[in-house]
């Protein structure tokens, strides 16, 4: 189901100067709070919030980080003492690169069906051990971000369908695995994640063939003119913005791949989308384009992809 949803406020987060270990539901946790002070709403006015990214402190699997971002941002702790006016539900959703534009898709309907008025999504990843930065071999940063969606009262702004893909079964790894070997994993388990990576030239070409496929298809479905569109993608591989350009014939101009903000060292990944969201708006909508089409890549491999009409003078 697809309606007129729209970003109310979008913010990252970076772990703070004086802080020793990096936090997963800290970072979320922040830029949730960031959103809301944008928005200027409580947080009891949050209905629903859907928690994604694959790293976390500790590995911590259980309970739900969602469920403890909620009671960091302070949504709805007692629902039967304030049901009013949302009663707040959370959950996580985890599938990588991908999770925050799957959270958008149901967050479309869940704002379609009046389940709720207003939906928080959140992203974050970091070192299972502490900092990301002390750790050479673990590509990705210590990251978070938030979105706040609600419905949109213009019909011509705002997401269009959201589209995913895997490999449907053709040959090749998943690309990117990070896993914990609880078999070995000793006392110092919970501080350790093993990434493994194909190399950059098998997999940049395996994302960028996925990401174009993805995108020719979701332009002529959704009856876009590539002329008028700003591709914002994950930076999945290093060149990939580049690549992509050259696969689909495009200016090289009109599609980025935003890095991680600030003193952040590595990738952004689960945060990605909304680093290339804030992008968009900081440096405004290139001549001729007015329209966002969203694309990120990552493990699987899987592609995702959705268009942002953002309101005029953005």
């Amino acid at each position: 189901m697809t309606m007129n949803v729209v970003v109310t406020a979008a913010r990252t987060a970076l772990p703070l100067p004086e802080e020793t270990s990096a936090s997963s539901v800290r970072l979320a946790a922040r830029a949730a709070q960031s959103c809301l002070a944008d928005a200027g709403l409580a947080p009891d006015a949050i209905g629903v919030l859907i928690n994604t990214g694959v790293y976390r402190e500790s590995n911590t699997f259980e309970p739900s980080l969602a469920a403890l971002i909620q009671k960091e941002v302070g949504i709805n702790l007692d629902y039967l003492a304030s049901a009013a006016p949302a009663a707040g539900f959370s959950f996580d959703l985890m599938n990588g690169a991908c999770g925050i534009l799957n959270a958008v898709q149901i967050a479309q309907a869940l704002l379609a069906t009046g389940s709720t008025d207003r939906v928080l999504v959140t992203g974050a990843d970091v070192h299972p051990g502490g900092r990301a930065a002390d750790d050479d071999a673990y590509p990705y940063a210590d990251l978070g971000a938030a979105m706040l969606l609600e419905r949109g009262t213009d019909p011509g702004i705002g997401f269009g369908r959201v589209s995913s893909r895997g490999a449907d079964g053709r040959a090749g790894s998943a690309g990117t695995r990070g896993y914990l070997e609880t078999a070995g994993m000793s006392a110092g388990g919970r501080d350790r994640i093993t990434v493994e990576r194909e190399p950059e030239s098998v997999r940049g070409e395996r994302l960028v063939a996925l990401g174009a496929e993805s995108v020719s298809d979701y332009v002529r479905d959704e009856g876009l003119d590539l002329d008028r569109t700003l591709l914002v993608c994950t930076p999945a591989v290093p060149d990939f913005a580049e690549r992509l350009a050259g696969r689909l014939d495009v200016d090289p101009r009109s599609v980025w791949a935003p890095g991680a903000p600030g003193e952040a060292g590595g990738e952004p990944l689960t945060a990605a989308p909304v680093i290339g969201y804030l992008s968009a708006l900081e440096h405004g909508m290139p001549p001729g384009k007015d329209q966002v089409l969203l694309v990120t890549a990552g493990a699987g491999p899987s592609v995702a992809c959705v268009s942002y009409r953002p309101p005029q003078g953005c």
